[in-house]
């Protein structure tokens, strides 16, 4: 599928209805990633950031993200998320500039009758950005990379997987 759907024919924006469209079962799963100094990532394994427990408040700040994803993007729908789960990862490898990470992966499920990519791509981001505020402090060297979507299944598409060249 080639054609831009938010729009319509006299090329104005627009919501894309869905009413007709069956309710499927859809998943979606994307991820991100955090770069941070070694010894930021050390002290929120530690819990030795002073604003809290890092990684808990970053995964309640997912859920309640791809919650209101529709608040945020324009012609996304309100969707009836029937589950939103959050992974962490530490990348301990240090890349060309001696940074080490944190890795999201997110999953988003509803059955509705359009898909939920956007609701696992703004958990992630959301997941990362308060990982980021929670630590800006001491690091504020901090970046956001490679957030995308990893996976989506439902729908008249199917399945889709990011090939494993592009991870």
């Amino acid at each position: 599928m080639d054609e831009l759907t938010h729009f319509s024919d006299a090329g104005r924006a627009r919501m894309v209805d869905v009413a007709e469209k069956p309710g499927t079962r859809r998943v979606a799963i994307a991820s991100g990633v955090l770069r941070m100094q070694p010894a930021t990532l050390e002290r929120i394994r530690d819990g030795r950031i002073a604003k809290g427990d890092v990684l808990t408040v970053a995964d309640v700040g997912a859920v309640m993200a791809a919650k209101r994803t529709s608040d945020m993007i324009p012609m996304c729908h309100p969707i009836a998320l029937t589950g939103v789960e959050v992974e962490f990862g530490e990348i301990t490898e240090t890349d060309a500039g001696g940074c080490a990470g944190i890795k999201v992966i997110t999953t988003a499920s509803c059955t509705g009758q359009t898909g939920v990519e956007m609701e696992a791509l703004c958990a992630a981001s959301v997941a990362l950005l308060t990982i980021y505020d929670m630590c800006k402090a001491i690091d504020r060297g901090m970046r956001i990379e490679y957030v995308q979507l990893e996976e989506k299944r439902g729908g008249k598409s199917g399945i889709w997987k990011r090939p494993e060249l592009t991870r």
